[in-house]
């Protein structure tokens, strides 16, 4: 079962629309979808709240400490409220897939994420689950910096907003012990 929902991303208006923020993007649908708001709580480094999913408790988090050092601000809301990798889902951009992909999985390396090699570094683990929103490569010759902090074309953005909301769709899903079933029809 997941007990703690966060969104990777940086924070600041300047980055607010980057296809880099497309976690912390869903977690402010997630969050206003449940009408609830963010408390900024610095002794998490980041925005936290609780609501419930299904009738079940869980914890939301959105890092302050910028993309490359989330795993300071996740390892320590794990280590407060004792929350084990295997029940964590941490929502990131993915550049492996086409803006609009989404793909669940559970475990597995970075691929030259740093917000997730963070994660993995702090948890001293790589088993907890990840929502993945396609945000597509850079053209050739563009840098892959500046490619994640730039923001997305109109179309692009629309088919990643379309992901999003199909995401928060699942999130019941997501939060009960459905991962498996789930992994299954989303990823096909």
């Amino acid at each position: 079962m997941i007990k703690l929902i966060v969104g990777l991303g940086n924070p600041g208006q300047s980055y607010e629309k980057t296809r880099h923020n497309a976690g912390f993007l869903f977690m402010d649908e997630l969050i206003s979808e449940a009408g609830a708001s963010w408390s900024m709580q610095s002794k998490f480094d980041g925005l936290f709240a609780e609501i419930l999913i299904s009738g079940a408790k869980v914890l939301l988090l959105k890092p302050t400490t910028f993309m490359n050092r989330s795993g300071q601000s996740v390892g320590k809301v794990a280590k407060y409220y004792k929350i084990s990798p295997k029940e964590i889902l941490v929502v990131h951009d993915e550049l492996d897939f086409n803006p609009g992909m989404i793909k669940l999985k559970k475990g597995g390396g970075h691929a030259g994420h740093n917000g997730l090699r963070d994660i993995i570094s702090h948890l001293d683990s790589n088993d907890f689950y990840r929502f993945r929103i396609g945000i597509g490569r850079p053209p050739a010759g563009k840098l892959v910096a500046d490619f994640v902090l730039s923001v997305p074309s109109k179309v692009e953005y629309s088919e990643i907003d379309r992901a999003l909301s199909l995401g928060l769709s699942f999130v019941p899903q997501m939060v009960s012990d459905e991962l498996s079933i789930l992994m299954n029809k989303i990823n096909v």
